[in-house]
C-alpha cells in the first residue's frame, strides 16, 4: 500500500531519488524511539533574555548591507551548507554568524548526524532559514508589514539563526523514510541537549516553523 501525499512531505526535494525510491510504502516508515516532550514549554527562551546575551556578545550593530557584512570578516564567518544542513535561499538574511554561533550551528549538525546514524536512521539535512539581518534587510521588512520588522531583533546580531522543524532533505539514496514530526523530534532532541549545556537559549515559533536559536557565548 502505497503512503499519502501527507507523509510524504518530508521527502520534499529529494530531487537525486530514483524512480523506484519514489514508490514508497508504509512498510518503509522508520523512527527514531525518542521521547516525546512539549517544544512550547521546553523552547520558551522570550526575546528579551535572547536580546540581553546577543547584544552583549554579538555584533555592535548590524552591517549596512551584504557587501558590508562580507567586508566584516574579523567578526564573523560565512556559513554554507554542509553534509548535515542546507542554507535556505536566503531573502531577508545573510549567510553570516559570529565564530561561536557558527561553531554551534555546526556542532548541532554533528550531532543531529550522530542520533540518526546510531539509529541506523536515513540520514537527512534540516533548513537554516535566516542569520544575520543587515540594516537594509530590517528596512525592506519593515516596508513589507512583516512582523519580524523589529529593529533590535537578535537576528542583527550574528548570534541568532532560524531552523525550520517541518521541512528536510533526505541524502540517503535508499526506500527507508523518516516522517518529518519524527525528524522534528530528533532536531528537538539535539537542542534540548544544548540547551540544558547552557549553549543556546532556544524559542519555539509556530508561527513561522522554526527554533528560533541564540548562542550563549
Amino acid at each position: 500500500m502505497l503512503v499519502s501525499a501527507a507523509l510524504l512531505t518530508s521527502c520534499a526535494g529529494c530531487s537525486n531519488n530514483t524512480a523506484e525510491e519514489d514508490e514508497i510504502t508504509e512498510d518503509s516508515l522508520v523512527w527514531y524511539p525518542g521521547r516525546t516532550f512539549s517544544y512550547k514549554l521546553k523552547f520558551n527562551d522570550l526575546q528579551s533574555k535572547q536580546h540581553a546575551v546577543a547584544s552583549r556578545i554579538g555584533l555592535p550593530r548590524p552591517p549596512k548591507d551584504r557587501k558590508d557584512a562580507a567586508n566584516m570578516r574579523r567578526q564573523l564567518v560565512e556559513i554554507s551548507s554542509n553534509d548535515n544542513y542546507i542554507v535556505d535561499s536566503l531573502t531577508h538574511s545573510v549567510p553570516y554568524l559570529i565564530p561561536s554561533a557558527a561553531r554551534e550551528l555546526d556542532a548541532i549538525g554533528a550531532e543531529w548526524a550522530d542520533i540518526l546514524a546510531r539509529n541506523s536512521l536515513p540520514h537527512y539535512q534540516f533548513y537554516v532559514t535566516s542569520v544575520l539581518r543587515t540594516e537594509e534587510d530590517i528596512k525592506y521588512l519593515q516596508r513589507s508589514g512583516n512582523i519580524n520588522s523589529v529593529t533590535q531583533s537578535c537576528h542583527c546580531y550574528g548570534t541568532t539563526f532560524d531552523l525550520a522543524y517541518m521541512r528536510y532533505h533526505k541524502v540517503t539514496h535508499t526506500r527507508e523514510y523518516m516522517h518529518e514530526d519524527n525528524l522534528k523530534l530528533v532536531l528537538g532532541q539535539v537542542l534540548l541537549n544544548h540547551q540544558r549545556a547552557g549553549k543556546i537559549y532556544v524559542k519555539y515559533e509556530w508561527k513561522q516553523s522554526c527554533f528560533h536559536i541564540t548562542v550563549r557565548e
